[in-house]
């Protein structure tokens, strides 16, 4: 082979491997520009590792880089750059461990800033504590609950004949119907008198000896635990001479005897378990033999400390208010029960200035209500028939504690005797033999429940405030009031045969407000709303309406 063949091979053969090169470095950019963050393999971590090694294996040959090593070098030397973009879900953030906490926490600025939130918090609890104080200080403050007693919180209810009362003429018939008389909302019953006593005969009186028209003494026991298990208090009636006609104490040369028997009466009672005593003609005492009525308050006030405390009730005939006011001041009884409202003829205005006055002059924890009684009769015989519902709402919304008669809650009416028979029409209509006349009855005792229902529940109509707003020859409207309580305007049509409109432009008072209970449910329907500034009530109508408080 001669020197230029030579040449030309070497030269061939070096353009062949200038040829291969450039052609596998054009493969190798091409590859390097395909790949993206997907292409990360597991050869990649390998690499990674790889190059981690030392580059020389054992004393001071050396070491071989793998392949794919060399191909790197040999594309980053073209001017290609591999990049290796890890996986998201491998990266996981572990926090800083213990020490590393402790050491930051540690820190002057970390230090600063937990004093800075500590401050803040503390600056802001003090800030809504002085705001919750002054939102107390500003706000008007409740009015403290007058002193009460068991009989300011519902109806006394008298039961002045027990043969006429039940069925069994006894007073174990009494202890029978006390499911009846607990549905009425009565707090107290005033039994009797049902001791002995001969008419006009105050030698032959035994104050404590029952009656046997009326029973004994084991069933009289029956009667008060029968009352204490339904909340209702027993009262007895000591009357000396409730049958006869010489008065109440007999004569007047009899009032010292007869006073000073009975303090050791009150004792016996008493101690039997009775919550109170009732009498009739206390002025006479008061008035003749003021040390024995002393005496005898004395008695029946001791451990006024207890519960339920013990109550002394007086009678009078007096229908004077001005006179009632001085006997009720002068005698120290909790209540008087009079005629003041039974004298005369059913006259609005008088009402007005009756109640105003006694109202204006003592505390209504002292003031009793009544329409009838032993001696006057039953509340529908002294009334028109058609007014029964209206004198109910009235006894029941008046400041002060109302008192009726056996069956004034049905309208008994008075026959040949001041005590007639009672009627338990509701019991009949339970067991379907209602009679048809006996429907006004019923519907008497409903409203009569309704209204008590609603007294033992509102504040307003057991203690509150009583406003005179109106009254006429034949209308008469007052408002019952207490603090923050729902507001009772009562309001009363005492005429016969006339519509009345009343106007009803107070200060303070709604335009509108709606009906809690009325006498004609069918002309003013429960809950329906009415215009106070056109209030309109029919022939022997009354209203209850509700005046909700807005503050």
């Amino acid at each position: 082979m001669n020197t230029e063949e030579t040449n030309v091979d070497v030269e061939d053969a070096q353009t062949i491997s200038v040829e291969q090169k450039d052609a596998l470095d054009a493969a190798q950019v091409a590859v390097d520009a395909d790949a993206t963050e997907a292409d990360v393999s597991e050869a990649d971590l390998d690499q990674e590792e790889q190059e981690k090694q030392p580059m020389t294996t054992g004393g001071d040959r050396p070491a071989v880089a793998p392949p794919e090593v060399m191909e790197e070098v040999g594309a980053e030397k073209n001017g290609s750059v591999k990049l290796k973009v890890l996986d998201e879900a491998e990266e996981k953030f572990t926090g800083l461990n213990k020490e590393e906490l402790l050491r930051v926490a540690g820190t002057p600025g970390w230090v600063r800033t937990r004093w800075a939130l500590l401050l803040v918090f503390w600056l802001g609890w003090l800030g809504m504590l002085v705001g919750a104080v002054l939102i107390l200080l500003q706000a008007p403050g409740c009015r403290e609950l007058p002193a009460t007693s068991w009989w300011n919180e519902g109806p006394l209810y008298q039961i002045g004949n027990i043969q006429a009362f039940t069925d069994m003429h006894n007073l174990k018939g009494l202890e029978q119907k006390m499911n009846s008389l607990s549905q009425l909302k009565v707090k107290g019953l005033v039994v009797g008198p049902i001791h002995v006593a001969p008419p006009d005969e105050a030698i032959s009186l035994r104050f404590e000896e029952i009656s046997p028209d009326a029973g004994n003494l084991d069933q009289f026991k029956g009667v008060i635990q029968a009352a204490r298990r339904k909340g209702i208090s027993v009262v007895l009636d000591l009357t000396p001479n409730y049958q006869g006609s010489s008065g109440p104490w007999f004569s007047s040369n009899s009032v010292t005897n007869v006073a000073e028997r009975l303090k050791s009466a009150l004792v016996f009672w008493l101690n039997e378990g009775v919550d109170g005593i009732q009498l009739s003609g206390v002025e006479q005492l008061a008035n003749m033999v003021p040390s024995l009525w002393a005496d005898i308050r004395a008695i029946i006030h001791n451990g006024m400390d207890k519960d339920p405390k013990r109550v002394l009730l007086g009678i009078t005939e007096i229908s004077s208010a001005e006179n009632v006011s001085a006997l009720l001041s002068s005698t120290g009884v909790d209540l008087l029960i009079s005629n003041v409202l039974t004298s005369g003829d059913p006259e609005p205005t008088r009402f007005a200035e009756t109640i105003q006055h006694l109202y204006s002059n003592h505390s209504q924890t002292k003031l009793a209500w009544s329409l009838g009684g032993r001696v006057e009769g039953h509340l529908a015989s002294l009334v028109n028939q058609a007014h029964v519902k209206l004198y109910q709402l009235l006894l029941l919304t008046l400041p002060g504690t109302p008192v009726f008669s056996y069956g004034d809650e049905i309208g008994l009416m008075d026959g040949d005797s001041k005590f007639p028979k009672m009627l338990w029409v509701f019991e009949e209509e339970l067991n379907g033999t209602l009679q048809e006349e006996q429907t006004e009855q019923l519907s008497f005792r409903k409203f009569f429940c309704s209204v008590t229902e609603l007294r033992a529940k509102q504040r307003s109509l057991l203690y509150g405030d009583f406003l005179l707003l109106s009254n006429s020859s034949s209308s008469l409207v007052y408002l019952r009031v207490w603090d923050q309580n729902d507001r009772y305007l009562a309001a009363f049509n005492w005429g016969a045969e006339e519509e009345t409109v009343l106007q009803m432009n107070n200060p303070g008072l709604p335009r509108h407000a709606a009906v809690a209970l009325s006498t004609n449910s069918s002309a003013l329907p429960e809950g329906s709303s009415v215009d106070l500034m056109n209030l309109r009530l029919g022939p022997g109508q009354a209203a209850l309406i509700k005046l909700p408080y807005t503050g």
